[in-house]
């Protein structure tokens, strides 16, 4: 039972982050000529194109994709409860969906702001199309703390509060979820 979790955790998980890191990438208006990001948009276009009949964008929001997302992880999260519990609860594994999304949002961020950070180390060509990517995601995030956060003898510190940052967040939402789990 171990390794058909994983293997559905794998196939979903992999396919879960392409869709939420194309919304991410759309709303931050990312360069969609980088070859990353062609990659991300020829691999959910199958069924985003059909799915974009029925749920129109909002303000520049991709709202097929959240929901393509929402559905994919739902379905993830009520086999793998199938498989340990022959009768999961509705709400238990809605609760767990909305969490997981949160957590690799979460981790998408944290993930490349880290990635970032150690690239600076190494001065990477500026116009690498993984360096674009991640300058392109990030910025949105590190920009409000950059602009109140002077540099530190030439350091930017703005990485580091971030992520201390996401890490209380994903912390709070840890929290917060696991009471609402123990209240079912």
């Amino acid at each position: 039972m171990t390794a058909t979790i994983f293997l559905i955790q794998t196939v979903f998980g992999f396919y879960i982050l392409a869709v939420m890191l194309r919304f991410l990438l759309q709303w931050v208006r990312a360069d969609f000529y980088n070859p990353l990001v062609q990659f991300l948009v020829r691999i959910t276009n199958p069924p985003l194109l059909p799915l974009r009949r029925f749920i129109p964008g909002y303000r520049g929001l991709d709202l097929a994709s959240l929901v393509l997302a929402f559905v994919l992880q739902l379905v993830e999260m009520s086999l793998i409860t199938l498989l340990i519990s022959p009768s999961p609860s509705v709400g238990g594994v809605l609760l767990l969906t909305v969490a997981e999304l949160l957590k690799l949002l979460i981790n998408i961020y944290l993930w490349g702001i880290v990635i970032q950070a150690i690239l600076s180390w190494v001065n990477p060509d500026p116009r690498h199309p993984a360096a674009r990517v991640l300058a392109q995601l990030t910025d949105p995030v590190l920009r409000p703390v950059r602009n109140r956060l002077p540099p530190v003898s030439g350091i930017d510190l703005s990485p580091m509060v971030v992520v201390v940052g996401l890490i209380f967040i994903s912390l709070l939402l840890q929290d917060l979820f696991g009471s609402w789990a123990g209240l079912r």
